[in-house]
């Protein structure tokens, strides 16, 4: 065989063993092949069956969460009320006749969510636009907190709100609430009080109403935006204008530092009208803070100098050691203690009771006093009710003062208005027991019969001193300092009080306390009238005293409410005739 031959042969066998082993080699290599296909596909089945319950757990958690959140009760949080304590109603305050003196109004209110906030410069920029005295430095702070939730105004009008929304600004947002309106402005800002931005009460009837249950309820979540059973006071809101308008003028005219007055029904105790200047209104309270706030008639104490005769008088008649024809001499000063007693109005003669009321004699109201020890005039005074904190619906009332120990010099000093200091609210009610027959009632703010009056009224004189006293004031009213306060067929009669200040521990003769305490119409009394104006540097005809500056006041008060009172004049049987004729 040759050797091309030779090679050809084994080239092929070659060849064929190749093709066997590559036949061979493939047949294994399917075999694997299908292995790992199968795996992989078991693998694959099982991934999305893991993902598929993941999902299933991720979603099962979420909708039990929101089940829970659904059934979850708001969490309250000390940046933001729950929405119905933001919506809370209060309700509305009427005088005696209907009128609205308090009520709510819708409003909203802005706030912004800060982490919603893309532009604080910007935001902050935008909202001066609408809200000019925006504090911008305060503003950017509370937009660049970590908060949730800021307040930035509260109680916007509906031009702001409406202006607000018209920016556009991501994150801000307005929340409705209610917000207090008094319509009368500061005719009552006095009586009805006012609220805080939170439409808590804070002063007057607002924070009586809210004593008597409804704070504690809003506390307790218990409130609601539904309208509440109104509030009626015993306030007739056309008196109380009209004392308004007599106190605020007074105030002006005769330069004095304060001045008030009240208008009290002597049968029932209610308060008709009352008020104190200067005053606030309760729409802007923070603008009257200074002086305004104090309501002096029942929260601020003074000597009420000479209208405290009355009582001493009234406490000698009633002792039964004085009776009103009895005379004293009053022709030469008064020594005691070191101490002189002197008569402004000196008569240097024997005064009958009459004459010491009318001449509102120093030196016989101490000699009236003196037949009466110091533990019965004590206690006659705390019968009175002036020398403890009067009991009232108002929260803003004070405590009389009075010597620690009342000494023989106190007693003659306390005889006629120096020593002891009270509110002229209380003295007004201890007038009212003088005239009424002797019965002393708790004022109220809030309307009271005459039955339910005689449920707490306090017999603290006898009947026929009620009547002497009477007499007294209609005396002084016609012949004495009270002529100006006379007001033709309504028979008004009181008695005056001029009271020296104490200024740095020492009394200062140029200025004064005046007061004046009146009834009419003295045939039977129906109404007690009491003014005050505190420092006074004029008045009528130019004098300062309370015949020139605390009787015009009860005057201009009576000539105008009276009738609207339904007092019907009495001009006597020759005027009577006249106008039956005319």
């Amino acid at each position: 065989m040759t050797f091309l031959s030779r090679m050809m042969l084994l080239k092929s066998r070659a060849h064929f063993s190749t093709d066997v082993r590559r036949a061979t080699a493939t047949r294994g290599k399917a075999r694997t092949f299908e292995g790992v296909g199968k795996r992989k596909t078991d693998m694959a089945k099982r991934r999305v069956g893991l993902l598929i319950l993941s999902f299933t757990l991720v979603y099962g958690v979420i909708g039990g969460r929101l089940v829970q959140y659904g059934y979850a009760k708001p969490e309250n949080t000390s940046s933001i009320m729950p929405p119905d304590r933001l919506m809370a109603a209060r309700p509305d305050i009427l005088d005696r006749n209907g009128q609205v003196l308090a009520t709510d109004i819708r409003t909203v209110s802005l706030f912004a969510e800060p982490h919603k906030i893309v532009d604080v410069d910007e935001a902050v920029e935008k909202l001066q636009t609408v809200l000019s005295d925006l504090d911008a430095k305060d503003t950017y702070k509370k937009l660049s907190s970590k908060s949730h939730f800021q307040w930035l105004r509260r109680q916007l009008t509906p031009k702001q709100q409406s202006q607000i929304l018209a920016l556009g600004i991501p994150g801000i947002g307005f929340r409705p609430e209610i917000r207090r309106f008094y319509p009368g402005g500061s005719t009552a800002s006095h009586i009805v009080g006012f609220v805080n931005i939170d439409n808590r009460g804070m002063a007057g009837m607002e924070k009586y109403i809210d004593s008597q249950g409804l704070a504690d309820l809003a506390d307790l979540g218990m409130t609601s935006n539904a309208p509440l059973e109104p509030v009626k006071l015993s306030i007739d809101l056309r008196v109380q204008n009209i004392v308004h308008d007599v106190v605020a003028a007074a105030q002006v005219n005769f330069k004095g530092k304060s001045a008030g007055a009240v208008v009290l029904d002597v049968e029932t105790g209610e308060v008709i009208a009352m008020a104190s200047y200067p005053d606030f209104d309760p729409n802007k309270p923070e603008e009257g803070a200074k002086d305004g706030w104090l309501n002096r008639m029942s929260n601020g104490t003074f000597e009420m100098g000479s209208t405290f005769k009355s009582f001493t008088l009234a406490m000698g008649l009633d002792s039964g050691r004085v009776k009103i024809g009895d005379s004293f001499d009053a022709r030469y000063p008064l020594r005691i203690g070191g101490f002189t007693i002197h008569d402004l109005h000196g008569q240097a003669r024997f005064l009958t009771v009459a004459d010491i009321f009318k001449y509102s004699s120093n030196i016989g109201t101490a000699k009236i006093a003196q037949m009466v020890s110091i533990p019965d005039h004590k206690a006659f005074l705390t019968r009175l009710g002036l020398l403890s904190k009067m009991k009232t619906e108002l929260p803003e009332v004070k405590m009389p003062s009075q010597p620690k120990e009342w000494k023989a010099i106190n007693q003659i000093t306390i005889a006629f208005g120096h020593g002891v200091a009270t509110t002229p609210l209380q003295t007004a009610v201890a007038g009212a027991a003088l005239v009424n027959g002797g019965r002393l009632i708790e004022p109220t703010f809030l309307p009271r019969t005459a039955e339910q009056a005689d449920e707490v009224a306090e017999v603290v004189i006898k009947p026929q001193t009620s009547a002497d006293m009477r007499y007294l004031f209609e005396y002084n009213g016609v012949y004495g300092s009270g002529r100006n306060a006379r007001v033709p067929g309504f028979d008004v009669g009181g008695k005056t009080g001029t009271a020296d200040k104490v200024i740095n521990g020492r009394y200062d003769h140029r200025l004064n306390f005046n007061a004046f305490v009146a009834a009419f119409p003295m045939s039977k009394p129906r109404y007690v009238v009491l003014s005050f104006i505190d420092e006074p540097l004029t008045g009528e005809g130019g004098g300062t005293l309370a015949a020139y500056t605390a009787t015009p006041i009860v005057r201009d008060i009576i000539r105008r409410s009276a009738p609207i009172l339904g007092v019907e004049p009495n001009y006597g049987q020759v005027g009577n005739d006249m106008l039956v004729s005319y």
